[in-house]
């Protein structure tokens, strides 16, 4: 008479797959200030361009669009065309301000992209 041994699994269930794993182990919480401030680390390192200083806080729509029209012309760092680049960093800002951006702010900064596209003569 032939035996066989088996082998029975313990703890009653699945093996978690490789992804639940992974996560269950490297789930660390980051410091709340780290992560709070990644948008500020991109717009202080970033090699997209140079523009004046608090030109989205101030000035209406016309002054933000010649502002990010200048800058983005002069820029010899940019990866696109200057539109490209313009506009980026407009939809960057008006994304990471978010829900904080107050509805005034934020129609001013739609108008600048209308008028950004005017000044470099793309159809609105």
């Amino acid at each position: 008479m032939a035996t066989t041994t088996s082998k029975k699994k313990t703890g009653g269930g699945k093996r978690p797959s490789t992804r639940q794993r992974h996560s269950l182990t490297t789930a660390r919480k980051k410091p709340a200030r780290a992560s709070h401030r990644w948008s500020h680390h991109v717009m202080e390192t970033s090699d997209a361009m140079d523009i004046q200083r608090d030109i989205f806080k101030t000035g209406n729509a016309q002054e933000i669009a010649d502002s990010l029209k200048r800058s983005s012309t002069r820029s010899t760092r940019r990866k696109g065309s200057p539109f490209q680049s313009a506009m980026s960093m407009l939809n960057f800002y008006i994304n990471r301000a978010g829900r904080n951006l107050p509805k005034s702010r934020k129609s001013t900064l739609e108008r600048a992209k209308k008028r950004l596209r005017e000044a470099f003569g793309r159809k609105p």
